[in-house]
């Protein structure tokens, strides 16, 4: 275990860390400023062996079952577009079925992902939505990739993300979610009030795991 004086928070920045959890793989703390549940440094995979987890899924583009899985974000993002958008699906993964269910419709998509889909001029122009589905679980500093998206968004439009969401620290005990080693970032509803008000969002929590940024 690491001493707390040498942590700091991938959302906020903060310094303030309190010992969370610990199971027999890693230790986990929390922010006291953004609640943001984390798992320290020394206990993260290496790009190489995350990216091999990764290849190891099956995302098939024909999977009606993870078509399903993603209308959850798919729907209310859908329902908030008037006429057609340009939308930007970040982290798409090796399959980018999210991508394709919103060109079937009539949107213009770009996709980005550090392992498979490495284009980084997608990130240099303005989007009317941004899809951001089981990835931030996966970041070590996700406050710099949010002010990123942020960046890329135009005024008034979402930023749809979906991620399990910290309840309290008797459920996180025997959460499954934890256990995928490739996840190291853990939010909960107050962590991402606290994001909505640095980003100066509206916010809306869909279901359990679909959150939406709107920008003002």
């Amino acid at each position: 275990m690491q001493n707390p004086q040498t942590l700091q928070c991938g959302l906020c920045g903060g310094e303030q860390l309190e010992h969370y959890h610990q199971d027999k793989f890693r230790d986990y703390w929390q922010c006291q400023c953004c609640k943001l549940v984390s798992v320290e440094k020394l206990h993260r995979l290496s790009p190489q062996a995350e990216k091999a987890i990764y290849d190891s899924h099956d995302n098939d583009l024909n999977d009606q079952g993870y078509r399903r899985f993603l209308s959850r974000v798919f729907e209310p993002v859908t329902a908030r577009l008037d006429g057609v958008k340009s939308g930007l699906d970040f982290g798409c993964g090796p399959g980018p079925l999210l991508a394709k269910m919103f060109s079937e419709v009539g949107h213009n998509m770009a996709i980005y992902d550090l392992y498979y889909a490495n284009d980084t001029s997608v990130l240099d122009r303005e989007y009317d939505f941004i899809t951001c589905t089981e990835v931030i679980e996966h970041l070590a500093q996700p406050g710099e990739i949010l002010n990123q998206l942020m960046t890329l968004l135009k005024p008034g439009s979402p930023l749809a993300m979906m991620t399990k969401l910290v309840i309290d620290k008797a459920r996180f005990a025997s959460w499954h979610y934890k256990n995928d080693q490739t996840h190291i970032s853990f939010f909960s509803r107050e962590t991402f009030e606290y994001i909505a008000e640095q980003f100066n969002t509206d916010i809306e929590f869909i279901g359990n795991d679909v959150i939406i940024l709107t920008k003002r």
